[in-house]
């Protein structure tokens, strides 16, 4: 009959695992999920796009969607934002029917099933 073991004896369960070097290299992750959101492209920019009348992407926020759209139709990029950047004055854009600018501006972080409208202004004609 074996004898019983002695705590000494007993197996370890758990190890501390080794140190971990630090060679200076961070790695920051975003937090942030990119969500899946429809976007519908409006008649009057749909020559810029191919056609292209909705589209489904992942972006968290206004920025974002603009650079995937930036991608995707590199002709559509003069229409969204100007030299600046910054999205165009006469550029409307709505996400599930609420105009941007009231949901938090260019920092509004898309929701996942979020449907965004690019809507231009338009106008136009003479005077006579």
């Amino acid at each position: 009959m074996p004898s019983p073991a002695r705590r000494s004896e007993a197996p370890q369960l758990w190890r501390a695992p080794p140190p971990i070097r630090d060679e200076g290299v961070r790695v920051y992750v975003n937090a942030k999920q990119a969500m899946n959101i429809t976007v519908q492209i409006p008649s009057a920019l749909r020559r810029h796009t191919g056609g292209t009348a909705k589209l489904t992407c992942a972006a968290t926020n206004l920025n974002e969607l603009f650079s995937t759209l930036d991608e995707k139709f590199p002709d559509l990029k003069p229409h969204l934002r100007d030299d600046s950047g910054q999205i165009r004055r006469f550029l409307n854009v709505y996400v599930n029917e609420e105009d941007i600018r009231f949901l938090g501006g260019s920092s509004y972080a898309f929701q996942d099933g979020d449907e965004v409208l690019l809507v231009p202004s338009i106008a136009g004609g003479s005077l006579r």
